[in-house]
């Protein structure tokens, strides 16, 4: 790392000059840049013609997960009458908030056992600080807070951190047999 910084430090006077880029053909059939910077007197002795090469950037994509298909933020109130209270599926509601620890663990955690039921229930998260009103009008009191709908109906509830046996167990009686 010491001698990557160094090498940044030498060479930033030299960012300004034109730069020949020259694409060579390598083993594992990508290609390697060349770049060829003129030599320019910089009062160092072994200092001379630099030349370095570095690899292209990766190439990255981006996909959706089974996780994301079945949980969604809700943005407002409309947003949660729509997806949530006029779904025909059960919803688990996690109330939660960027500060809480918990609901860090609990989350993704919760997220997890969605994805295994296949579509059979849906996940809404609402930040409390975002939208309070929701969180006054369903008396969330601590975060995080779960809990689970079905037409509209609030038929199950929890507060604090559950294992994934006692989450799973909460789902499969919303979901059902």
């Amino acid at each position: 790392f010491f001698l990557f910084q160094m090498a940044q430090k030498l060479l930033r006077p030299f960012m300004s000059l034109p730069i020949k880029h020259l694409s060579v053909p390598f083993r594992s059939q990508s290609s390697l840049l060349l770049c060829r910077v003129p030599a320019v007197p910089c009062g160092v002795a072994w200092c001379g013609p630099l030349s370095f090469t570095t690899t292209p950037a990766v190439r990255r994509t981006f996909s959706t997960t089974q996780v994301f298909r079945h949980t969604f933020n809700v943005q407002d109130g409309d947003d949660f009458q729509d997806r949530v209270l006029k779904s025909q599926k059960p919803v688990v509601i996690d109330f939660h908030a960027q500060w809480c620890g918990p609901c860090k663990i609990l989350g993704p955690r919760l997220e997890k056992m969605v994805a295994k039921h296949q579509g059979k229930v849906l996940m809404a998260k609402v930040d409390i600080d975002d939208h309070t009103d929701l969180a006054l009008e369903y008396e969330v009191s601590a975060v995080p807070t779960v809990l689970a709908m079905k037409n509209g109906d609030v038929v199950d509830k929890f507060v604090g951190i559950k294992d994934e046996d006692q989450l799973e167990a909460f789902l499969k009686k919303l979901v059902g047999p």
